[in-house]
């Protein structure tokens, strides 16, 4: 009788742990589920479309909810890594890969080419996976379904039932359960059934999610959305101003008192599809410097790009005339520049030694849009900026940032980049929420050096690519613009050495609080204590 040697000589057992027979039935079940799904790609005509949606969907979740709970039950609370970096589909082996591909796919044809899913034009009816989704559609809106029903009714599920999973997985940690329940709460209600609900009182009023924010809502402005809410009256009224009180008032407010956490980590849709569905793929996420200097140059372009291309949007349909409009064009323009030139003048004076080099960059950054401003309102037309068609420049916007960069990146590439590659490098909303938290808000996580054993588990879980054994070793408290307060690594930390922490301003940022063996002016510092 010949058995199969295993050749490693690790005391840790690195290799792959098997999983259970119950696990592979729950593999099953969801595989068939999804079977389903594909069987409709393909044009297969249901006899009843609602019931086989129903299973379809309902093994998907069942598959899910009985494979985690035999994964995680079975264990004592708590986090062990797993072999993470042993399974093929979690350290970019052949199935990770063969995932990322499948995955970009589906987003490249549910973006660009969404006939080829089914999608009726021109009146005719839906057909495919599109029509599948017909009966629900009907139920919550009262109208065939579209490409994005079908997206949002798959992107609610599988935070609903891998939302179920993290709970499992991380259930001896009371943050991380709470802010899990939220994130499902925000998406099954404020982006998948509030919105239906409010198409059947009123079908006139553009799709709103109320918790979609200006810049991640870059349509917010756009013509056809401004005018969808001025001619609804008064609720149509109300909803675009709480979509700019949002901006400059509650975001602020929420991000000064407790970090971008508040709505990174508890209430937006793409933080909370790569909390719960993309968990298994945040070690991926790369730690070197030069991501961190990629990070940094890209996520800020997008930003300029979203101020530079909404300010065009809402110019391109101002008049001249104040009969036509109370916002003239010159008004509006001088109205963008002086609100940048405050917001660049505060941050100057205040923030000036905080941001060392990074100042230079921030000026540049500020005279080339400012500049880019003026030459979009002198070369400026009703049809034309830059010598350019508006209406070319807002569909390229929505292409390359809103489809592009934040689902065909950003999600199909959760195997290879990690589960937070669009939040990282590419959401306007992060940057906007990051400059604010690294500027003046009372958000930090403190670190107890001394405690520190260097294990690297908080490092390996970090989907932001910080490096947060470097800051706990040092004891340096962790004040970083991309840091999205998941606080992960707080509950994979054997010692507890993290600390996810609202205090005041002063002593937040402490890097020449380290002391060091060798540092000349030690007993200096300790006199001032």
């Amino acid at each position: 009788m010949s058995h199969k040697l295993n050749h490693s000589m690790s005391l840790a057992k690195p290799d792959a742990l098997d999983i259970s027979n119950k696990q592979k039935i729950a593999l099953a079940v969801g595989i068939v589920g999804l079977f389903i799904l594909v069987l409709a790609l393909f044009n297969t005509n249901f006899p009843n479309k609602a019931i086989f949606l129903s299973l379809s969907l309902g093994l998907i979740i069942v598959g899910i909810v009985v494979y985690a709970r035999d994964a995680y039950l079975n264990k004592l609370e708590g986090i062990k890594n797993d072999g993470v970096w042993f399974k093929s589909i979690s350290s970019r082996g052949i199935w990770g890969w063969i995932v990322g591909i499948i995955l970009t796919t589906f987003y490249i044809v549910l973006y660009f080419f969404p006939k080829y899913l089914g999608l009726g034009s021109d009146g005719e009816a839906n057909s495919g996976l599109i029509g599948l989704f017909d009966p629900l559609s009907q139920l919550l809106g009262g109208r065939n379904a579209s490409q994005w029903f079908v997206y949002g009714t798959l992107y609610t599920v599988a935070i609903l039932a891998f939302g179920y999973k993290f709970i499992l997985k991380y259930r001896h940690n009371r943050y991380q359960q709470l802010r899990t329940v939220s994130v499902m709460f925000f998406q099954l209600g404020f982006a998948f059934l509030i919105p239906e609900f409010m198409y059947v009182m009123n079908n006139d009023l553009p799709y709103y999610d109320l918790k979609s924010i200006w810049p991640l809502n870059y349509y917010i402005f756009d013509e056809w959305s401004v005018n969808g809410f001025l001619s609804n009256g008064n609720i149509g009224l109300a909803l675009l101003l709480f979509g700019i009180i949002s901006i400059f008032v509650i975001t602020p407010i929420l991000t000064y008192k407790y970090g971008k956490r508040w709505y990174c980590s508890w209430v937006c849709g793409c933080g909370g599809l790569a909390e719960t569905a993309g968990d298994s793929f945040r070690q991926l996420s790369s730690k070197k410097m030069s991501a961190w200097k990629l990070e940094r140059w890209l996520i800020h372009t997008v930003l300029v790009f979203s101020v530079l291309m909404t300010t065009a949007v809402i110019y391109t349909y101002l008049g001249y005339d104040k009969n036509d409009f109370w916002l003239t064009r010159d008004v509006f323009i001088a109205l963008v520049i002086g609100f940048l030139t405050l917001v660049f003048a505060a941050v100057m004076f205040f923030k000036r030694q905080e941001l060392g080099k990074d100042a230079k960059y921030g000026a540049i950054g500020f005279f080339v849009a400012i500049t880019v401003l003026l030459v979009m309102h002198f070369t400026g037309t009703t049809e034309n900026l830059f010598y350019v068609k508006a209406s070319v420049l807002r569909s390229s916007y929505g292409i390359y940032i809103g489809s592009i960069f934040s689902g065909v990146i950003g999600t199909g590439f959760y195997p290879i980049l990690g589960n937070r590659s669009w939040c990282r490098f590419g959401c306007p909303m992060a940057a906007v929420l990051g400059f604010q938290q690294r500027m003046f808000s009372k958000f930090r996580i403190t670190t107890n050096g001394g405690q520190c054993i260097s294990c690297g588990n908080c490092s390996n879980s970090c989907e932001m690519g910080i490096d947060v054994r470097a800051y706990a070793q040092k004891g340096e408290n962790i004040v970083r613009s991309s840091c999205v307060g998941c606080g992960i690594c707080s509950a994979v930390c054997p010692r507890g050495v993290l600390k996810l922490e609202n205090d005041s301003m002063k002593g937040r940022i402490n890097p020449t609080e380290i002391l060091l063996g060798n540092d000349v002016d030690l007993m200096d510092l300790v006199n001032q204590k």
